[in-house]
């Protein structure tokens, strides 16, 4: 109960920092928006996830969440009513200039952006990201880093969801003033795990460590 009273106090002080200027539709129910990009790729895909993982982190953490995902552009005037962003998909990605600013400008105000590589995604999204932080360097994220430790511990980083093609998952991201405002995950696809079982046939084990590193993310974000 004392990570659940630390989240919800979290909550209520994201939403009166300066920056964000708008209140959420509901105050006491956290939720999560799916970030709608352009380019022609899937941002759309695998509508499950998100309310699963809201579920799940509901039950875990005893916080109030919303029952479905909010979906948002990034020149929508609501995009400062939500504290996190998601983004996945298997291909293009491209960001206006108007809309890098204004990722830039969520991001340095207290914003979090989870991008999952659904594969296919990680060349669109290593360019466009180069637009919005155009002077910073998208960096490895240590194993010690607290989004690994937040609320579960992940000795060796991300958990590996769904098989591609190989290799060891890989967590990135951009800091801004000392603070992990964009986290980025290749190779490893856990969001795939936050899915209904049917969809994609994980085994219950692997999409129990999806589920417990989507809160290990969200629980970071929102105590920072």
């Amino acid at each position: 109960m004392k990570n659940a009273a630390i989240l919800m106090f979290s909550i209520l002080l994201f939403y009166a920092a300066g920056g964000w200027t708008q209140t959420p539709v509901d105050s006491e129910a956290f939720t999560v928006a799916r970030l709608k990009y352009g380019g022609g790729g899937d941002w759309y895909n695998d509508a499950s996830m998100i309310p699963n993982l809201l579920d799940y982190f509901q039950r875990v953490t005893g916080a109030r969440c919303a029952k479905q995902e909010g979906r948002v552009s990034l020149l929508d005037e609501n995009l400062f009513i939500y504290p996190v962003l998601f983004m996945t998909g298997h291909g293009r990605i491209f960001f206006t200039d108007r809309e890098a600013a204004r990722l830039r400008q969520y991001l340095q105000s207290g914003g979090f952006l989870f991008a999952d590589d659904d594969y296919g995604m990680d060349e669109h999204f290593r360019r466009e990201m180069k637009k919005v932080f155009p002077d910073k360097a998208l960096l490895a994220i240590p194993f010690s880093h607290p989004v690994f430790h937040s609320f579960y511990s992940f000795a060796k980083g991300l958990p590996k969801t769904h098989e591609h093609d190989g290799g060891s998952p890989e967590a990135w991201g951009y800091f801004h003033s000392g603070r992990l405002v964009v986290l980025y995950s290749y190779n490893a696809n856990i969001s795939d795990g936050w899915a209904d079982p049917e969809v994609h046939k994980d085994p219950p084990e692997v999409r129990e460590q999806a589920l417990q590193m989507g809160v290990n993310i969200l629980f970071y974000a929102m105590t920072q």
